[in-house]
């Protein structure tokens, strides 16, 4: 492991995604070799699907692949780490579908209905599957492997400190060659290029450098390496960086107790405390991706004709473009392209949002007014979506310079920058929860933020689905919509 002056520019980070994606992909591939194994065996060996015997054959491969998929997330199959380099998830998914083919016999013997289905048929379908989940895996971890050997999947990690701590860090992580971390270098307090056990050539720069960089998408880690004397500083520093998406841990001291959200955890085989977790790390990334994929591409073919509809009502409505384009802060505080329908008059849009929509606002037209009313005018986010720039589900995205009481949101808000930790949303629970239309107070704009960091902290599918729902019911009601 060698030291470097910079990492990668990007965005996004693909290092911790790309596996992620591999491992969401895999359950689908997964999920397609049970099914499809049991429906071809069926059709060589029993008879046909459309039939009554047929049904119940169904009926058994999808309550088997269900209980597979579940008892190898159950055992930890499905972990990242472990596809790298690690042959006990292909033996854990072994022992999942070999568990779950065993409560399907369990169930047919108590229910009495063994004898309807074919034995030829269910060894079969255990043994072919087996094969398939193994060759599967087998070959996706060698892929894994071969990545990660030309450090794809390495974290880009800065050490936060000074002398002999930071340094005998550094030389224990080099010690300990692996895939999982690429140092960058080491962030002084003081930006002293003269700091003590450190090359000059090593040291990037002071806090403000490093929160630089993170934004630029060159950071995935920090690890801080500092005395039990500097606690005050620390907490100043893990402040700081709780506004930011990247992991933080810190190396362990007697005084740790006054930390919060420890995780005990190693890095590099060395014992480490994770203080601050990226947002819906360990896959939810990848799951979270596949959602608004799938969900946005149906939506947009559902509300198509919807859209082209309302194109040409604002045409015939207005001079001016159909579509209204909005610079908001995105994802890690990165200015993005937000599309809209155009609700105001082409001469008074207002595209640094100085002034916020109100109530019987005259710059709104009148087509516009039902657009707003309605929502509808967000219906050109879903393309924001498909195009990686937004959720269907997050933080609503914000003009740089929206106002409450004369003040920025940044300006008002302690932890407002913590919400671009993940990607904003069309809709998000804050919405949900009633807190939509104009922020022109400090209570609004606080309740919103507050229920934003709730939502990455509790992230789950299940969740996002009910703000979904709960946000059409809302949108039929039109509450403080205009």
């Amino acid at each position: 492991m060698t030291v470097t002056r910079e990492g990668s520019v990007g965005r996004h980070s693909t290092r911790q995604l790309l596996p992620s994606r591999a491992t969401a992909v895999l359950r689908i591939f997964e999920g397609l070799i049970t099914v499809g194994i049991g429906v071809t065996i069926y059709l060589l060996y029993v008879g046909q699907v459309i039939s009554l015997d047929g049904g119940r054959y169904l009926i058994a491969i999808a309550a088997g692949t269900l209980a597979y998929q579940l008892l190898s997330e159950w055992l930890g199959a499905n972990e990242v780490d472990l596809q790298i380099g690690d042959a006990s998830h292909t033996a854990r998914a072994f022992g999942a579908w070999t568990l779950a083919f065993a409560l399907l016999l369990a169930l047919a013997f108590v229910m009495k209905i063994s004898e309807s289905f074919s034995r030829v048929w269910a060894v079969s379908w255990f043994l072919t599957t087996s094969a398939g989940i193994v060759i599967l895996r087998t070959t996706l971890s060698q892929w894994l492997v071969r990545r990660a050997e030309k450090g794809q999947f390495a974290l880009r990690t800065i050490i936060v400190g000074r002398g002999d701590t930071a340094r005998d860090l550094a030389d224990m992580l080099s010690e300990r060659r692996d895939y999982e971390l690429q140092l960058l270098g080491f962030i002084d307090f003081d930006d002293s290029k003269k700091a003590g056990g450190h090359r000059a050539s090593d040291v990037l720069g002071d806090i403000d450098h490093l929160i630089r960089m993170i934004r630029a998408g060159q950071v995935d880690q920090v690890i801080v390496a500092l005395q039990a004397s500097n606690e005050d500083r620390m907490k100043d520093l893990l402040d700081r960086l709780s506004l930011t998406p990247v992991r933080v841990c810190v190396m362990p001291f007697p005084a740790l107790h006054t930390l919060r959200d420890r995780n005990l955890m190693q890095i590099s085989g060395v014992p480490m405390v994770e203080v601050l977790r990226t947002p819906m790390s360990n896959g939810s990334h990848a799951l979270k991706a596949i959602e608004d994929w799938a969900l946005g591409s149906l939506a947009l073919l559902f509300v198509a004709p919807v859209m082209a509809l309302i194109a040409l009502a604002i045409k015939l409505d207005s001079r001016g473009p159909v579509i209204f384009r909005q610079a908001r802060e995105g994802y890690n505080q990165n200015l993005i392209e937000v599309w809209k329908f155009r609700t105001m008059y082409h001469d008074a849009t207002d595209r640094a949002c100085v002034q916020q929509t109100t109530a019987n606002d005259p710059r709104v037209t009148r087509v516009g007014r039902f657009l707003r009313r309605s929502s509808l005018d967000e219906l050109p986010q879903l393309f924001n979506v498909l195009n990686g720039t937004m959720s269907l589900v997050g933080p609503r995205p914000h003009a740089p310079e929206t106002k409450a009481e004369g003040r920025k949101f940044v300006e008002v808000v302690d932890r407002y920058a913590a919400r671009h930790r993940v990607k904003p949303g069309i809709t998000g629970l804050a919405q949900v929860h009633g807190w939509r239309g104009e922020t022109d107070s400090v209570e609004k704009i606080n309740r919103r933020v507050e229920y934003d960091l709730y939502y990455i902290e509790h992230w789950s599918v299940w969740l996002d689905l009910w703000i979904l729902v709960k946000t059409l019911w809302i949108v039929l009601k039109g509450e403080n919509a205009y």
